[in-house]
């Protein structure tokens, strides 16, 4: 039994070797073999098929407990008659297609039939007493029909067909266990064999494994030469207590850069892994390189989430522009359908009503129980990724009121514009000037860049080297000559890049001569309050001299004013070219109705009050004659009497001293 086990142990793809064997000489019973020899016999029986086994007297006194058929060319298992005190029984290396005729054998112990041809595992429900069972090397196709031999202690199946463990969970006093060169592709079913040590599954076809841990006595497993590619198929190993001996050699696992320090760091009860010692030097390096790697790990899964959240949070911008995009076009529709509405109604029974509030407000209520289903994530984002700095959604032009260190500013060269409406983004400018003083490369990507007024607006940055317009969500690009008026608006910039397209000295001369036009007739024909009011305070000594060559002819102006002229005046006669917003539009469109409404009621105050005195003298006209008259009439009346009116006029001078 001790034998047994040590060679299971060390070799467990091997056969137990017996300690004694007989001598058996060939027969010539046409049924089977008739073997006899100096100590044993087989002679033919009464059922044809089997023949009897028959030992000497002395046989049987040196080895009583104890019979070895080893190599005999047996087909089939003798009768074994008068041996029920056997105790071992070796039938290696013989042709046995079936166990049969030992049922009688209750006290054997060991039984070897290792090197048969045995398909099925049959014939053993009464050896209840059996601890070893050694059935290696045959045909076996499934393990089952143990349901009896719950003492087993070894049992032995390996360079079978087993392609599945099952029918094991009775053996709770199983110790070793050998399913090597086998056909199994994964390890489960295990629980119940409490009393597991040993468990080998060698030269199989093994993916994954489960139920290990759950066995609380298993010290020693052989998993050589499988197809286990991955810890994780394996990982239930770190949960085991009692494991010391494990090996992965010729498997995928075992290539892997990472193998050792990672069996080592998640099984520390190991003592020996491919069948060597491990040191503690080699548990302390794979302690650091463990540390390592969970520590990039750590930052992987980290990055890996803020990309996902990232993700998540630019696919929500992205659907709050698109309801956005959507309610303003759908608001222009119905604009349009009301104003169309109003004329069809006003010419049936001039009467005007109007669908649109009803269908506004349908509108607006489907697209809030959007917006608060959108509310319960992040509707803005801000990132700062090397040097640039990308801006999601119209929350994200808050950023620039943080408290930036000088550091991060410094380095941010670019800045990304996504899923904001270009005219939001004027308004923020002047502080993108201040906070990203070294911003060179501007992106604008689905930010409703429509017409080419709007490029005007960039004219008060600091400097642009390179400008990327996306024609997503951006339709000036369509205009053909769009790039051109850039560098015509812009050329103080000295742009570089326009779409990733170097910018060179006959695009500059093109752009003149397309719009350089504008820029003088802009000039020359606006009123001075009028470009007083767009040039500021700042720009007054440019408009001085843009006054002073106003409508005087190229060839009358001095040479000593070329270089004036090229310096101030170019920049001047472009800036009269700029961009209003629609919101400061709206507002001063606001401000103009304000002081329209203040100018009519003074209008109306005015005129009111000439009416009324138009009316007063309109009955001053009429009343005058009479008046005339009568004053005339009293005049004569009272200096009728000259003396009689001289005394009165004193008396009244008296009296009013």
């Amino acid at each position: 039994m001790k034998a047994a086990t040590s060679s299971l142990s060390a070799f467990g793809d091997a056969s137990i070797q017996t300690p004694s064997k007989s001598r058996i000489r060939q027969g010539c019973h046409s049924a089977g073999p008739n073997v006899s020899g100096d100590h044993i016999n087989l002679v033919s029986s009464s059922m044809p098929s089997f023949p009897i086994l028959q030992r000497s007297s002395e046989e049987k006194i040196l080895y009583s407990d104890r019979l070895t058929l080893e190599r005999q060319k047996l087909t089939v298992c003798p009768i074994i008659d008068g041996e029920e005190h056997l105790r071992l029984l070796n039938f290696q290396h013989n042709s046995i297609t079936q166990i049969q005729n030992i049922s009688n054998l209750q006290r054997l112990i060991f039984l070897d039939l290792y090197d048969n041809q045995i398909e099925e595992i049959s014939g053993l429900s009464t050896l209840r007493s059996l601890r070893v069972l050694l059935l290696g090397k045959n045909r076996i196709k499934k393990i089952s029909n143990l349901e009896n031999l719950k003492s087993l202690d070894v049992l032995d199946l390996h360079g079978n067909q087993i392609t599945k463990i099952e029918n094991v969970n009775h053996l709770c006093d199983l110790r070793v266990l050998n399913l090597a060169r086998n056909f199994l592709s994964h390890v489960d079913n295990l629980n119940g064999l409490d009393s597991l040590t040993e468990l080998n599954l060698r030269h199989n076809q093994i993916t994954f494994v489960r139920d290990v841990d759950n066995l609380p006595c298993l010290q020693r497993l052989f998993l050589s030469f499988n197809n286990i590619s991955t810890f994780e198929s394996v990982c239930c190993l770190a949960d085991s207590t009692s494991l010391s001996d494990i090996t992965f050699d010729g498997n995928p696992i075992a290539q892997e850069s990472w193998y050792k320090h990672t069996i080592l760091q998640n099984m520390m009860q190991l003592r020996q892994l491919d069948m060597k010692r491990i040191t503690e030097e080699e548990r302390r390096m794979a302690s650091i390189v463990a540390k390592k790697e969970e520590e990039k790990k750590r930052e992987s899964h980290k990055q890996s989430l803020l990309k996902e959240k990232k993700r998540l949070t630019i696919n929500n911008v992205a659907r709050n522009w698109d309801l956005q995009q959507h309610r303003i076009t759908s608001i222009a529709i119905n604009q349009d359908r009301r104003d169309s509405d109003s004329q069809d109604h006003c010419q049936n029974d001039g009467s005007t009503v109007s669908t649109f509030p009803e269908e506004a407000g349908s509108l607006d209520s489907g697209l809030s129980s959007a917006f608060q289903e959108l509310s319960v994530t992040d509707t803005h984002l801000v990132e700062v990724d090397g040097d640039t700095l990308s801006l999601y959604g119209s929350g994200a032009l808050e950023c620039l009121d943080r408290n930036w260190s000088v550091q991060t500013a410094g380095m941010v060269t670019t800045v990304s514009f996504t899923f904001i409406e270009f005219d939001e983004i004027v308004q923020v400018l002047p502080k993108l000037k201040i906070k990203f003083p070294n911003s060179l490369h501007l992106k604008f990507k689905e930010t409703n860049l429509v017409m080419l007024q709007q490029f005007n607006a960039l004219a008060q940055l600091r400097r642009v080297d390179q400008l990327t317009i996306d024609p997503q969500g951006n339709p000036v690009v369509n205009f053909t000559l769009w790039k051109y008026y850039v560098l015509f608006r812009l050329s103080h910039f000295n742009m570089q890049k326009i779409n990733g397209t170097e910018v060179t000295q006959n695009d500059m001369i093109m752009a003149e001569r397309l719009f350089g036009i504008l820029a003088h007739v802009a000039s020359s024909e606006l009123p001075q309050y009028r470009l007083i009011s767009i040039l500021g305070d700042a720009r007054k000594k440019q408009f001085q001299y843009l006054l002073e060559t106003k409508g005087k002819k190229p060839g009358i102006v001095s040479e000593e004013n070329n270089d004036s002229k090229r310096l101030v005046g170019e920049n001047t006669n472009r800036a009269t070219l700029n961009y209003t917003t629609r919101d400061f539009y709206t507002e001063k469109l606001e401000e103009i109705k304000e002081k329209k409404k203040f100018c009519k009621m003074y209008i109306e105050d005015l005129v009111k009050e000439a009416t009324e005195i138009n009316m007063k003298n309109e009955a001053l006209q009429k009343l005058w004659p009479q008046m005339f008259i009568e004053l005339v009439r009293d005049a004569v009346i009272e200096i009728r009497n000259k003396n009689s009116y001289m005394k009165l006029c004193l008396q009244q001078i008296t009296d009013q001293k």
